[in-house]
């Protein structure tokens, strides 16, 4: 039995998370549930799963959910103490960080700390912090297992090399071959991007994902952020990791190695196969209705992307070259630029000027402390919030 903590439990990796602990209850037990506010759901879940401890980000929210469920014997905990506090329980043999952006940090170090192994779907935490996450990994000898999909299915792939483990050797990895799907505005112009709406935005073409990522999806940033994650996970440098668009969404990533050959995961697009992957390494189970008809397919077409239109690829890398605390000003922005696109306070392409605005007026901070990326981040915040007044 593998004791799980889930942080994000509302959102689209935490629910599909508990899907499949539903599935495998004889094998999965869920010892603890996090989310930000949806008091409504995390108290259903909280009683179906019966986990020892809850905790909610928000206060208000956390003293609602108290009250709810006063008649279980479940803890309520609140805000980022309440978090941290979870993320190192005794009895938890893995946490799942799904919770959406940089309050995921904290928890993550202190969970790794504490010896519990992670699966990641928490890109804000390797993208600002992957030269604080990654030496602490491997220093208190905990597992790092990738959940998205991209960066799972590399991990799957490199498993054709003997023993291999996040972060190791990767002398004979050639390129790693990262897919996008292009999103939901693949082929359009700039002139036409000006255009695009928000419910235009989050009609992805193959993947169910919260709004945030969906967007991230059609600005290409979300790739972006998928480059600078890869570059920690796997030991590589930038110019050794290639996108590639590929919309039928069938390919999920792959490695080139050095002598040529390509190894690739295939499989539908569906979140709960690089979920389910990352509970149950180094063993897979059974997943219904998860099959790939070669036959109905017939092709597989993959392009280069556009990034003179959709800048957040270019951007991305440019932050990465720079590295620091440049990948925290270019996720900031982005983030705080992508929630006011979902509010409607600015069009489509502001996104980009945004970051790249971010970018040129932050200072760079070489190695920044993990109290100099959460001050990078207020910085952007303080300074987006002034350019929109």
């Amino acid at each position: 039995m593998k004791r799980i903590g889930i942080l994000g439990s509302t959102g689209s990796i935490g629910t599909q998370t508990l899907e499949i602990a539903r599935e495998y209850k004889d094998e999965l037990e869920v010892v603890a549930l996090a989310a930000h506010r949806n008091t409504e759901l995390i108290e259903k879940q909280a009683r179906e799963f019966l986990p020892k401890v809850v905790c909610m980000y928000d206060e208000e929210a956390a003293a609602d959910l108290k009250a709810r469920l006063a008649d279980l014997d479940i803890r309520v905990l609140a805000g980022m103490d309440g978090l941290t506090e979870l993320a190192v329980m005794p009895g938890m043999d893995m946490l799942v960080t799904a919770i959406v952006g940089m309050i995921g940090i904290r928890p993550t170090i202190a969970a790794i700390e504490a010896g519990k192994d992670i699966a990641l779907a928490n890109k804000e935490t390797l993208v600002t912090a992957g030269h604080i996450i990654m030496p602490l990994a491997k220093a208190k000898n905990v597992a790092i297992l990738p959940v998205d999909s991209e960066h799972s299915a590399i991990f799957q792939s490199l498993q054709s090399k003997r023993g291999y483990e996040i972060g190791g050797d990767s002398s004979d990895i050639d390129k790693i071959l990262l897919t996008a799907s292009g999103g939901p505005f693949r082929g359009k112009s700039v002139s036409e991007l000006r255009a695009m709406t928000v419910k235009e935005a989050l009609k992805h073409p193959n993947w169910s994902m919260g709004p945030k990522i969906t967007v991230d999806s059609a600005t290409l940033c979300n790739k972006g952020l998928e480059i600078i994650e890869a570059k920690w996970l796997f030991n590589v440098d930038l110019d050794r990791i290639e996108v590639l668009i590929h919309p039928q969404s069938i390919v999920h990533s792959g490695v080139q190695f050095i002598d040529g050959a390509v190894v690739a995961e295939l499989g539908i697009p569906d979140m709960k196969l690089p979920i389910q992957y990352a509970l149950f390494y180094p063993d897979r189970h059974p997943m219904h209705d998860n099959r790939v008809d070669l036959f109905a397919l017939k092709s597989l077409t993959f392009e280069k992307p556009d990034e003179e239109t959709f800048r957040g690829l270019k951007m991305a890398k440019e932050a990465c070259r720079i590295g620091g605390n440049m990948p925290t000003v270019f996720n900031a922005a982005n983030e705080k630029a992508v929630a006011l696109f979902l509010n409607e306070k600015i069009r489509f392409l502001r996104i980009y000027e945004i970051i790249e605005e971010c970018m040129k007026a932050v200072k760079v901070i070489k190695e920044p402390t993990l109290e100099e990326i959460l001050a990078t981040e207020r910085e952007c915040y303080e300074r987006i919030a002034g350019w929109i007044h």
